[in-house]
């Protein structure tokens, strides 16, 4: 036996770090299994295929404007190209192979380059439009002028001015629908009615929607068979049968799919139009159009929106027309168009006019003449057009205005007056203070001059927004209130006249006015006034008692109604009116409260059981 004995000592650690030295396995990075997939082309082809087909589908549902100042046109192609990057992915059978997954990577970078150019330039984009930036830009986007209150309120009657506001006629257009057999099951009234003037006359239009996808499918093949007129006067609504009155119903709106249904419909016409949302009206013979804004961005790519022009849709046959801004203005054929410019726009556009005018950060910090619109407007004719009407308040307050303007929705002309006083909300408040026994609410106000005073003129409404009654607000003294109400006055006309006289007689004895005004020079005549007045609200209320032999609901804007059919009529009556119509039955026998109306189809103002 051999005397020399192994040296066993080994660090085992040692042995595998000289044994990694020699071989030195190599690290993933500096790896790369690049497979390259059979039939390349192909591949490539199927792709582009894919993505035309999926490009086609997204651009029917998002509709971008080919306009380098649509920011939907950039992230339309940003969509794209991540749509081809996907195709490519799954067409080289990546997700299932990961030998390829590296060759699409490589593949894929120069995709998403463009990815990032696109981003990169929206960025740019959005940067130089931003207020930080162009202040001074924005702040003369709108041009104010001021104006004498007295002058140019003077022709304004307070007992033709609108009694109604857009809730109001919404819900007693809806309310008109439900009494329609033929139209109550399948459609209901659209919320987006428009203010115009029609033949001297406030009132607002709307069009009907399909109540549901089934009734679509149902009426879609003939349009939409009628529009609504709301008087905002006399309170009457009128239902337009446009079958009956132009041969055809209204086969384009916001309410139809596919490629009938408006915007599509346009955005197909006017491939590089920036849109906003269209508006319902209708010309000096009844015949229904959607005005549809055309767009502009005038600072940067993205800021200064503003309008250039108008597209003018037949709503029965599709034919659009478009004019620019200037034509609108100017050309008398189309002053029957009265909303181009939004109240949404107008409001923003006075908003950067009124904070903007001494500098960005002066907005930000030291806020000297900053100034912006109350938190309410509203409408008024003047001069054969709508405008928009708001307060002028401080930045840091809204409880009172200094000032108000009124602006064109047809040209933007817009007029400044130094008239201060309440906010329109904290009037309304007023209002209803008087009328607390009553439980009514006001509408939003309207200014008028009363007087030489700018007063705020409102309507107060019950349940059903039933008018009943009207209140006038002195604008630079909310505590100055006349009211006049239908319950203690038994007209509405002479609840028109109780509102005046008592306002004057407030202002008499608060020393405003002298002893020479009178109130009789504001006096509505009940003779002439009779046909202008609601009716609804003049009618005594009658009561039924009877078994309930049949009941129907319909949803009309979101509100469920009841239709109780008691000895051979339906009285009807909402949910959110009476909740306790919900607790009766079929063979319940109920007393249900009602104004005199004829007809099949009543409203109902309480049901008892």
């Amino acid at each position: 036996m051999s005397e020399k004995i192994p040296n066993m000592d080994y660090d085992a650690d040692e042995v595998i770090n000289e044994f990694k030295e020699k071989i030195k396995w190599p690290k993933k990075k500096e790896v790369e299994a690049i497979v390259t997939p059979p039939n390349v082309p192909l591949r490539i082809l199927i792709a582009i295929v894919i993505t035309v087909i999926g490009a086609g589908v997204l651009y029917y549902m998002m509709l971008p404007a080919f306009n380098f100042k649509d920011s939907q046109m950039y992230m339309f192609f940003m969509a794209v190209v991540a749509l081809f990057i996907g195709a490519f992915y799954v067409a080289c059978k990546a997700n299932r192979m990961i030998e390829r997954r590296e060759y699409v990577r490589k593949k894929s970078f120069v995709p998403v380059i463009i990815i990032a150019v696109i981003a990169a330039i929206m960025a740019v984009g959005y940067l130089t439009g931003i207020t930080l930036f162009r202040a001074h830009s924005y702040s003369q986007l709108m041009t104010v002028e001021s104006s004498d209150f007295s002058e140019d309120f003077a022709d304004i009657s307070y007992d033709e001015v609108p009694r109604l506001d857009k809730q109001t006629a919404n819900y007693l257009a809806d309310q008109q629908l439900g009494k329609l057999d033929e139209y109550k099951s399948q459609y209901v009234v659209t919320s987006n009615s428009t203010q115009i003037n029609y033949k001297n006359t406030p009132v607002r239009v709307a069009y009907l929607e399909y109540a549901n996808i089934i009734k679509w499918f149902n009426n879609t093949k003939n349009g939409l068979p009628a529009y609504m007129v709301v008087d905002l006067v006399s309170q009457k609504v009128q239902v337009v049968n446009c079958v009956e009155t132009f041969g055809e119903g209204i086969k384009y709106s916001p309410t139809e799919l596919f490629n009938e249904k408006l915007i599509r419909h346009i955005r197909f016409q006017y491939p590089t139009a920036l849109l906003d949302t269209p508006n319902f009206e209708i010309d000096d013979e009844g015949h229904p159009y959607w005005i549809t804004p055309v767009l502009d961005h005038t600072i940067g790519l993205f800021g200064g929106t503003d309008v250039k022009g108008a597209i003018i849709t037949d709503a029965l046959n599709g034919e659009s027309q478009y004019y620019d801004i200037e034509t609108v203005r100017t050309d008398s054929s189309l002053n029957w168009i009265d909303v181009v410019y939004s109240e949404s726009l107008i409001i923003q556009q006075y908003n950067y006019y009124g904070k903007l005018q001494n500098g960005f950060w002066n907005s930000v910090f030291f806020q000297n003449d900053v100034n912006v619109a109350s938190s309410g407007s509203g409408n008024i004719a003047l001069d054969d057009d709508v405008w928009v009407y708001t307060g002028v308040t401080s930045i840091e307050s809204d409880s009172s205005n200094f000032g108000f303007v009124l602006c064109n929705q047809r040209t933007k002309e817009t007029r400044y007056y130094k008239n201060g006083g309440a906010t329109e909300y904290s009037a309304m408040k007023s209002a209803e203070d008087t009328v607390q026994n009553y439980e009514y609410k006001a509408t939003f106000p309207i200014l008028l001059d009363i007087e030489g005073q700018p007063t705020y003129f409102m309507s107060f409404y019950g349940e059903g927004y039933t008018i009943r009654g009207f209140a006038l607000v002195n604008l630079e003294d909310k505590t100055i209130v006349g009211r006049g109400v239908y319950d203690e006055e038994k007209s509405m006309v002479n609840a028109l006249n109780a509102a005046v006289e008592n306002y004057i007689n407030a202002l008499k004895d608060g020393g405003i006015v002298g002893s020479e005004a009178d109130a009789e020079d504001y006096m509505v005549d009940e003779d002439t006034a009779e046909t202008e007045t609601d009716v609804t609200a003049e009618t005594t209320l009658q009561t039924v008692t009877g078994e309930v032999t049949d009941i129907k609901t319909s949803v009309n804007d979101g509100n469920t109604v009841y239709y109780l059919q008691i000895e051979g009529k339906y009285y009807y009556i909402s949910v959110v009116d009476d909740m306790e119509v919900l607790l009766i039955s079929k063979g319940d026998t109920v007393t249900v409260e009602f104004e005199e109306t004829d007809g099949d189809f009543i409203p109902a103002k309480s049901v008892k059981k």
